[in-house]
């Protein structure tokens, strides 16, 4: 069986290249931007429309037939995914404009517009792109998108197809629940993820690069400083260390996890409230959205079922008798202890035995449903998001 990924390589364009590139950004994201006037008016565009549109202004314009006729269709056709995800996210009534200062280069060519010839990526308009092959291509890329990161370096992201390495059969089950003093908390101690705190290790040259950066800014409106132009990447270098390091132990982590377990119950944990509290600054360095994502996407891969439990009230629910708390538990109250049976455990240790106990009890009939935590001893009737298909009731065992 055969599976889809994406096989990233570093690339290493030259002044003429990267010139190039920008240059068709600069296309991609007029027609980006379009779009959004499109649907701003009213005339809620749809990828056909665009097409048209698109062929009128090609016809008309020299300056837009200067750029790939293939990036700037792919561009149009990731606009009308955007917008049905835009709907879904409060907030937003459509997808924001694209512009120059904050959007970061994304090029989209399928295999009309790019090609491989003597380890050289090939794309239109006569550019041709070393790029650094750390291993093999599977099989012959389908797609690829050529983009640059905050340090200014560019890569390029094959979408291929491999064979599908089974994962080993297992029976363990685990529950993972989320938290800031240590970044996940699981039911087995072994499979803790610590707070390892690279960000802050790094903030004292962090913060020395950034009041470099303050004190050679130029008023607005003025071209910036070359004093400020050399200060900017070497602090995006330091918050990209830090960010690949947590990257690094999440993928270890889930590794980890998901070798050794068949069932694996995630706390449906969102830690944006987190950035307007005191414990931004270290919820930021724990990377708690990071570690979920990385976990949840390689237990699905490797066929497990992973089960997301909404976090309601399951630091007050004792996982051993099933009964809710009265009162809510402070953040400083570390010690969680039930008043029926008298059981006492880490609060989040315990926390993490209700996600699972949750998950165990039958009340999920597909993977990755985001179900409604109820009582141990009343079950209730399952609710799901509108996106999500209705589960039956649960009856009691």
């Amino acid at each position: 069986m055969d599976e889809t990924v994406r096989y990233t390589y570093r690339l290493r364009p030259g002044a003429t290249a990267q010139a190039t590139l920008l240059a068709e950004w600069g296309h991609c994201r007029w027609l980006w931007n379009e779009a959004v006037h499109q649907y701003k008016t009213g005339r809620k565009p749809t990828f056909g429309k665009l097409s048209k549109l698109l062929t009128e202004a090609r016809a008309h314009s020299s300056w837009l037939r200067d750029g790939s006729q293939v990036a700037q269709q792919q561009t149009l056709r990731t606009y009308a995914p955007a917008l049905q995800h835009s709907f879904k996210v409060k907030g937003r009534g459509w997808p924001r404009a694209k512009r120059l200062k904050n959007a970061l280069p994304s090029l989209e060519y399928t295999t009309r517009g790019f090609s491989i010839r003597d380890q050289r990526l090939r794309l239109p308009g006569g550019i041709t792109v070393p790029v650094v092959w750390s291993r093999e291509l599977p099989s012959d890329p389908s797609s690829v998108r050529v983009y640059q990161d905050s340090l200014g370096h560019w890569y390029a992201s094959f979408v291929v197809r491999r064979e599908a390495v089974p994962a080993p059969e297992v029976e363990g089950a685990i529950g993972v629940g989320w938290g800031v003093a240590t970044t996940a908390t699981t039911t087995d101690p072994v499979y803790d993820l610590p707070h390892h705190g690279h960000r802050k290790r790094c903030s004292a040259e962090l913060a020395k690069m950034q009041r470099r950066m303050a004190r050679r800014r130029r008023s607005k409106g003025a071209p910036p400083s070359n004093g400020y132009l050399r200060a900017k990447p070497q602090a995006a270098k330091i918050a990209k260390k830090a960010a690949r390091q947590n990257t690094h132990h999440a993928r270890a982590w889930a590794k980890k996890i998901v070798d050794n377990h068949a069932l694996i119950a995630v706390e449906d944990f969102k830690p944006t409230f987190l950035t307007k509290s005191r414990m931004a600054r270290k919820a930021a360095d724990a990377a708690i959205g990071a570690a979920k994502r990385k976990l949840v996407d390689r237990g699905r891969r490797a066929g497990r079922k992973v089960v997301l439990v909404p976090p309601a009230h399951t630091t007050m629910t004792c996982s051993q008798c099933g009964t809710r708390a009265k009162h809510r538990l402070g953040p400083g109250v570390r010690v969680f202890r039930c008043d029926t049976c008298g059981h006492t455990a880490c609060r989040d240790r315990n926390a993490a035995r209700t996600i699972l106990a949750t998950a165990e009890r039958g009340r999920v009939g597909a993977d990755d449903v985001r179900h409604a935590i109820t009582s141990f001893r009343k079950v209730g009737r399952v609710r799901s998001e509108p996106e999500i298909p209705r589960l039956p009731a649960v009856g009691k065992r």
